[in-house]
């Protein structure tokens, strides 16, 4: 089951998913963040932090005219699937700092996501993360 549910997430990233966040995720979805300490339970608002995250994981935006350089965009570099559970490895550059971490998904039988638990480093990156995603959740609220 995991397998269509990671197809389905990379569609999402990659914005060929319409309404993906509300095709992928289980009501009762709860989301673990790498900076808020208690587990976020619901789909409303594990679809907040996904699009907060969104917002401040692509990394720093390449100016027009610029070379293009993929280093410092968000992109998957491993993932083990198994059963009903995804590892997803990640890496992309914020405020100039390399970050590096997992997603790790579990989905249920009915192929909808249940549980999305983010960990992350190094210690410069997730202090990055935590100012943008402030803002960026500031905003949405």
């Amino acid at each position: 089951m995991i397998h269509a549910v990671i197809e389905q997430w990379h569609a999402h990233m990659r914005g060929e998913l319409k309404d993906g966040l509300d095709i992928l995720l289980d009501d009762n979805c709860v989301f673990f963040s790498p900076i808020v300490f208690t587990p976020q339970v619901g789909k409303e608002i594990t679809k907040m932090y996904l699009m907060a995250a969104g917002q401040t994981l692509p990394g720093e935006k390449v100016v027009t005219g610029e070379p293009k350089d993929d280093s410092k965009k968000f992109r998957y570099t491993k993932e083990v699937l198994d059963g009903y559970t995804a590892v997803l490895e990640f890496e992309t550059t914020i405020e100039g700092k390399y970050a590096n971490g997992v997603d790790i998904i579990t989905c249920n039988d009915q192929g909808k996501i249940i549980e999305f638990r983010v960990m992350m480093r190094p210690l410069q990156a997730i202090n990055a993360v935590h100012r943008q995603m402030g803002a960026a959740l500031d905003q949405m609220k």
